[in-house]
């Protein structure tokens, strides 16, 4: 079988995303490919492909998504960010397996494609309303999960590849970072999902990291110079149980899963982090480590760190931010110009507010994400692929 996808762009705003599945032609490639068609939303009733030739086979289709647009979106580069999809109005909506069966199989690699051109989805009108759904949703992309071994974030695992995020206390704002950049395993995608919507606030603001490179380096060349040249050492001080009170109070026992101060030290190792024992706790060294990346994929360098979220969010009672993150070589960062780049980030950055059910899918390599204060109740969860 040959999976064709066909966008159908209506006279509104809306796309509509039509997948296919038509038999292959005697003597044609066994491959996947994807035909855009455009015609009027009055025209939709009976669709036609292509074949590789050039001609036309009448297609049974059936219609999962309706690609939107919403307030929040910006356009960059001719590409809206997001990309907002949303289940299309039908007198029989699908039920979750069949929704899950057509993403499995169908219509994930023209997601993949979408994912890896605006860097970040929302998937909006899903039939999801549990945890149980989310990882049932997680698990239908087949993506391998990411062990949160040195992550920084309390956070609690609910079901399957399922943990709340991060459960720092609603009044604090966690400031933009690529997930787990401070160490050098990291995830190469990130899925969240709303479970209970905040009464107010709590969005998840989200920028393009190469967009951030690029004005940092217009605007402060020899920092970014000096930046790419030395990495960055991140240091934070750890208990050895969680703090609910602080957005970084992972305790080195959940940071290492596990109470053996011999096998944190082989983890944190593995890890390229020194720990240096204390009476109370642990002071955790990592790097230096790379603030710049290059995205082979997209050809262009990101702005891959924490820096931001260090300096101005690794703070509680064991930990200065100041002292928090430093140039590889020791010498301090410059106060105004980080505080310059946490203005930048979120003057270019896009927050959608959450609405129960919502999905959103973000490729780690290309995205920066943070989270505003909220008023409760506010329950999103996570999961980490490699």
């Amino acid at each position: 079988m040959r999976a064709s996808i066909l966008c159908c762009i209506g006279t509104s705003s809306t796309a509509r995303v039509t997948i296919t599945q038509e038999a292959n032609t005697p003597g044609g490639d066994d491959h996947d490919f994807a035909s855009f068609h455009h015609f009027n939303d009055t025209d939709y009733g009976g669709c036609t492909s292509c074949t590789d030739d050039g001609t036309e086979n009448q297609t049974m289709s059936t219609t999962l998504l309706v690609q939107t647009q919403i307030p929040q979106q910006r356009t960059i580069n001719g590409l809206l960010f997001p990309s907002v999809l949303s289940i299309s109005s039908s007198p029989n909506p699908p039920d979750l397996s069949r929704a899950l069966h057509e993403i499995q199989s169908q219509q994930k690699p023209w997601l993949e494609s979408l994912l890896h051109s605006c860097g970040a989805l929302l998937l909006r009108g899903l039939p999801l309303s549990t945890a149980h759904d989310f990882n049932r949703l997680v698990e239908a992309f087949h993506y391998e999960e990411l062990p949160y071994v040195g992550g920084i974030a309390p956070r609690t695992n609910v079901v399957g590849r399922v943990f709340t995020a991060n459960e720092s206390p609603p009044d604090q704002m966690i400031p933009f970072h690529h997930e787990m950049a401070q160490v050098p395993e990291f995830p190469s995608k990130l899925f969240f999902f709303c479970e209970e919507e905040p009464r107010s606030g709590g969005e998840t603001p989200i920028v393009l990291s190469h967009v951030i490179y690029d004005k940092m380096k217009e605007k402060f060349p020899e920092f970014v110079e000096e930046l790419e040249a030395e990495g960055l050492v991140y240091t934070r001080v750890l208990g050895a149980s969680d703090d609910p009170t602080s957005a970084i109070g992972r305790g080195w026992q959940s940071t290492f899963m596990t109470k053996d101060k011999s096998i944190a030290e082989e983890r944190a190792a593995r890890l390229g982090t020194k720990l240096e024992w204390m009476e109370d706790g642990v002071k955790t060294v990592m790097g230096p480590i790379p603030a710049v990346k290059y995205d082979k994929t997209r050809g262009r360098k990101i702005w891959f760190n924490s820096m931001v979220a260090a300096y101005t969010g690794w703070k509680d009672a064991r930990n200065d931010p100041v002292k928090a993150v430093t140039f590889g070589n020791g010498k301090p960062l410059p106060g105004d110009i980080v505080l310059e780049c946490s203005r930048l980030q979120e003057e270019e950055s896009v927050a959608v507010p959450w609405k129960k059910g919502d999905v959103l899918l973000v490729d780690n390599w290309a995205v920066l994400h943070s989270r505003r204060p909220f008023e409760p109740p506010r329950r999103i969860l996570a999961s980490l692929c490699k």
